[in-house]
């Protein structure tokens, strides 16, 4: 049996058919912080899909882009979500350009369930426009960038999840307890249409 990405009401992780929670979104959505949340509620790891590849390739993700190119960084981010579908249960902040190779969508759906952190291009430009770590942004930190990123994005990130959650104007604890009843409810419906 293999363990499910749905929880208990304790907080627990509970027994089915699917391990992960995949947090999918564009860059300042929340995935990283609101990871690190779900990831001490769950009492399960949390896995940092960027941090994870910088790891592996011991440098940092702009170096990646700059030296090896995005085709590179997108090949590694797939072969990381391909492991990650057969690793014990984890919460993954997925990169944002995660959901753009259909292999990578394919591997978080087999995995586990995939959760949408959606924010206006407004609040995303706030929560980023102090950062130098967004490779596709370099150049371009301004709303209306953003906002036409987004709207390239939107058909990608909605195909890709099984549930969305809006991050504006909320508290990170808000933001894990809507996806804590929202990963329960998402089971329950799946566990049903089985049945």
């Amino acid at each position: 049996m293999r363990l499910e990405a749905g929880v208990q009401g304790d907080g627990r992780m509970r027994t089915g058919e699917k391990r992960q929670i995949y947090l999918i979104g564009f860059m300042g959505s929340g995935k990283s912080t609101v990871s690190r949340i779900l990831s001490g509620r769950l009492k399960v790891p949390c896995v940092e899909m960027d941090e994870e590849l910088e790891r592996q390739a011991g440098k940092r993700i702009t170096e990646i882009f700059r030296e090896d190119g995005e085709a590179c960084f997108r090949a590694m981010e797939s072969r990381l979500l391909e492991s990650l579908g057969e690793s014990p249960p984890c919460v993954v902040s997925c990169g944002g350009g995660a959901v753009l190779r259909e292999e990578n969508v394919r591997a978080m759906k087999s995995g586990g369930v995939v959760v949408l952190l959606s924010a206006s291009a407004a609040t995303i430009y706030e929560r980023v426009k102090n950062s130098r770590t967004r490779p596709v942004l370099n150049g371009h930190m301004n709303t209306e960038y953003i906002e036409a990123l987004m709207r390239e994005r939107e058909p990608f990130y909605r195909a890709a999840s099984d549930l969305t959650v809006e991050t504006d104007e909320k508290t990170v604890e808000e933001i894990a307890g809507e996806i804590i009843a929202g990963v329960e409810s998402y089971r329950d419906t799946q566990k049903a249409g089985k049945e």
